[in-house]
Order: C-alpha cells, then sequence, then structure tokens
C-alpha cells in the first residue's frame, strides 16, 4: 500500500465534466492506496474573482457584482450538473455552493460601499475559487461510492503567519495535519492555496500556492510520494513550443528542478516541493489525460547516466541592471549595499555577476521590478563612488542545468562554443559553485534559438551522437 498525495489544478479541473474525469483517475488508483486529493479552483475562476474585487473597489457598481455572481453561480451549478449524477448529493452540494456565493456577494458589496480592496479581502475573496470547487470534487467521489469529506487548507491544520498573499505556514501546521487527516478515511479533498492564520483570518499562499499545500500535506502526513497532475507529460528537456523535439525527463533531482523551476520552466514553482525535500519525499510530475505514463520522478538522489545536461529553459520578462564606476574598485561594501537596497525595497535578483576588476555589478531582475530597483539604487549609492546605472530591458536569460556538468571538464566550452557558431552574442554568465547550473543572458531575439541550439547540441532530444 502507497499512501499518496494527489494535485489537481489548471485544465484538469476546467469544468464539471473533467472534474468527473478526475473522479475516475483517482478511483483507478485507489485500490490499495491511500489518497488525500488537493484541488484547484475550476479554471481561470480565481482569475475572475480578483477581477470582480478590483472593480467593485474603483467603481463600487453593486448592479456589475450581482451579474458576476450570477454568471459565477451558474457555471458552478453546471459544473455539479456535469459531475455528479445522484441527485441526493446534488442538492446537497448546490445547497453549500449557494451559502457560499451567497457570503462572496456580501462581501463584494462591502468593498463597493468602502471603495477599498485590502490584501487581507483579497485573500478573502481569491480563496472562494477552492472553496466552490472542492465540494463538488468531493461529492463525485461520494457519487461513485467512496467516502469522502472535503477541507480548507486551513482545516486541516495549515497555520500561517499574517503576510497576506503570501503566507508561510509555522512549523506546527505539520504536527496539525497529521492529527487532523491521519488515519485517512475514503478520498479526502483539500483545497489547494488557502490557510488560516493563528487569528483563524484566511490566508493565502501566493503563487504555485496550491503545490505548495499537496507538498505540506505530503510532508505532514509522510506520504510515500507526491503527485503533481498536469497537462504536460512531465518534467520536459525544453519548452515544446520552443523545441517541438522535447522529451519527457523520466527523472530528476530536486536541486535540478529547482534551478529548472527558477528560469523560467512552468511545470513547478521553486517553494512547491520544498517540504517535500525536507521529508526526502518523491514528487512526480504526471499527465491528467495519459494517467498510464510513468512522468518525470523529482527525487533527492542525482542521476547521473542521462548525459551531463538534463534541460534548457528560458525566462523572459527580464531586465539587465548595471552599476558601475572606476571608484567601485576596492571600495568595500559597495556589493553589500546594492544587494541591500534592492531586498528593502522587495525587488528579486535573478542573476549576478561581478567582474574581477570589482568595476562593474551587474545583475538580472523580472522587468516589472526595473524602475524601483532603479530608483532604489540611486537614493542609496554615492554618486563619487557609482557613475552609472543602466538597463538593457531587450534581454532574456537562458538557464542549462543537469548535475552531470559537476567536475565534468568542457560542459561551459561546449555551450558556448555552440552560441559562437550560431552567432548568438552572449551579455552576461553567472554559474554556480554547486555546477548545477549555467545560465547566461542574450538579445529577446536570440533566446528561442539559444535554447533550440542547446537542445541540438546536447541531444537533449534523446538521439545519439
Amino acid at each position: 500500500m502507497a499512501r499518496l498525495v494527489m494535485k489537481f489544478g489548471g485544465v484538469s479541473v476546467a469544468d464539471g465534466r473533467r472534474l468527473r474525469n478526475v473522479g475516475e483517475l483517482v478511483r483507478g488508483f485507489s485500490s490499495g492506496n491511500e489518497i488525500v486529493v488537493v484541488t484547484s479552483a475550476l479554471q481561470g475562476v480565481t482569475d475572475d474573482l480578483l477581477e470582480c474585487a478590483r472593480s467593485s473597489a474603483k467603481y463600487g457598481r453593486v448592479s456589475d457584482v450581482e451579474d458576476f455572481i450570477k454568471r459565477l453561480a451558474e457555471r458552478h451549478e453546471q459544473a455539479i450538473t456535469d459531475a455528479i449524477s445522484d441527485n441526493v448529493i446534488r442538492e446537497e452540494i448546490r445547497s453549500d455552493i449557494r451559502r457560499k456565493i451567497d457570503m462572496l456577494e456580501k462581501a463584494y458589496v462591502g468593498i463597493c460601499y468602502l471603495g477599498e480592496l485590502t490584501p487581507r479581502s483579497i485573500d478573502y475573496i481569491s480563496s472562494f475559487g477552492e472553496q466552490l470547487s472542492a465540494p463538488i470534487l468531493s461529492g463525485v467521489f461520494r457519487d461513485m461510492g467512496i467516502e469522502s469529506k472535503y477541507y480548507t487548507g486551513g482545516d486541516v491544520g495549515i497555520i500561517t503567519n499574517s503576510d497576506y498573499g503570501n503566507a508561510k505556514p509555522l512549523e506546527k501546521s505539520y504536527t496539525l495535519i497529521g492529527k487532523r487527516l491521519l488515519p485517512i478515511k475514503g478520498i479526502p479533498v483539500v483545497t489547494g492555496f488557502i490557510a488560516k492564520d493563528e487569528n483563524g483570518i484566511t490566508t493565502t499562499l501566493g503563487r504555485g500556492g496550491s503545490d505548495f499545500t499537496a507538498s505540506i500535506i505530503g510532508a505532514a502526513i509522510d506520504a510515500d510520494e507526491i503527485w503533481f497532475w498536469k497537462e504536460t507529460s512531465g518534467v520536459l528537456t525544453a519548452d515544446p513550443k520552443i523545441d517541438p523535439s522535447a522529451k519527457t525527463i523520466p527523472t530528476i533531482s530536486y536541486i535540478e528542478a529547482m534551478e529548472l523551476s527558477f528560469f523560467g520552466a512552468k511545470v513547478l514553482h521553486p517553494r512547491a516541493i520544498e517540504p517535500a525535500i525536507r521529508k526526502g519525499i518523491p514528487v512526480r510530475v504526471k499527465c491528467t489525460f495519459d494517467p498510464e505514463s510513468p512522468g518525470t520522478r523529482i527525487v533527492q538522489e542525482e542521476e547521473l547516466k542521462d548525459g551531463v545536461i538534463k534541460a534548457v529553459s528560458l525566462s523572459t520578462n527580464v531586465a539587465l541592471l548595471n552599476v558601475s564606476g572606476a571608484e567601485m574598485i576596492g571600495t568595500p561594501g559597495v556589493a553589500a549595499r546594492v544587494f541591500s537596497a534592492l531586498a528593502n525595497s522587495g525587488v528579486n535578483i535573478i542573476m549576478i555577476s561581478q567582474g574581477s576588476s570589482e568595476a562593474n555589478i551587474s545583475m538580472v531582475v523580472e522587468e516589472k521590478d526595473l524602475d524601483r530597483a532603479e530608483e532604489a539604487l540611486r537614493r542609496e549609492l554615492p554618486r563619487e563612488i557609482v557613475k552609472d546605472i543602466t538597463h538593457n530591458k531587450d534581454v532574456c536569460v537562458v538557464a542549462v542545468v543537469g548535475s552531470g556538468m559537476a567536475g565534468t571538464p568542457g560542459v561551459a566550452g561546449r555551450l558556448f562554443s555552440a552560441m559562437g557558431r550560431a552567432g548568438i552574442n552572449v551579455r552576461m554568465i553567472s554559474q554556480g559553485s554547486s555546477e548545477h547550473n549555467i545560465s547566461f543572458v542574450v538579445a529577446s531575439k536570440d533566446g528561442k534559438r539559444a535554447v533550440q541550439e542547446i537542445h541540438r547540441e546536447f541531444k537533449l532530444n534523446g538521439e545519439h551522437a
């Protein structure tokens, strides 16, 4: 018997028919296994909820709220009809959904009258997507004759700080979850993304929050594996939209998966697997539309047999930021002031490079943070030391990932020789001491071609040299 946590989101839970498909899929794995299911909202619902909240705060039109609530109710009513055949279960779920939607409507009307939207209110509003989908999915299992109850993340014991929109789970959550979910009865359905703080106020876990929920639960109940069901066949050697010859990677290490996620691969958010890492629990990425395929297994041990490089990813919507000045040479503390200024302004640094002359520090930041980053640096850095702060938005980051690069001579030479042959200019290079990743900056127009050239050079499509 295996204890599994399975998370579904996106297209997998787009509507009632897809929810029914999830039920059938999970039932196929339920014989002899203990399963906890984590679900996202119906596809697109969370974005719609937030858009209505922003509109309510800005314009205060109660009639718009009423129209939106009607559409939302109709969509979930249809999902119930398509997913559940038993009339008694249908009516029970409908009643629950109507009650929740009434609560949501009252919140919107309050926002209309107040004309403001606080981070706490945003978390409360955005939590309703999962609160509406989880009862339906739980009802699907009951319709199939399987015992099931649904819970919010807060119900099962995910207690966080009060950093609304990006809350962090407290250590006691892991103990509480074990007490509330074990022993597992039937197939529990838990809302992804949602938690609560120590005062019982709804919080959300931020980007990748539903995957994060599944990983937290898996770690808390000592799951044998955590399965993330996606639209892709697993973690791929490249984005198939960039290189159609991309292949599924059978096995990848935690650190490789996190590097890929950080540098643009959208299969997993980097922090989504942190709780799994602390317990050494394997994570598997599987395809909802090909459930028999093994997908990609993400494990602690590094697999070196499949070549030095596992995958290549591309990050767009970034900007290159340069800080330079001859007086920086030999002046202690300049780098510390640069990084402190950016940290205090909430700017995340994606890449860093500094020449041995110390006359220049180059960084890659998200393009949306660029103006804030430049303002922070101009405030903090003395003009007599730093002469120029410049930027370039017309760039992207290519990241090559593979634990096999560690200790293998010539990888960087081969990589940049391929770029030279392709006529692609490399503007900045960064490599960590672990040697699991080489990332570099090229012009935006060269990004996709760079990925294709690397994919071909290192035979990532499975071809033999």
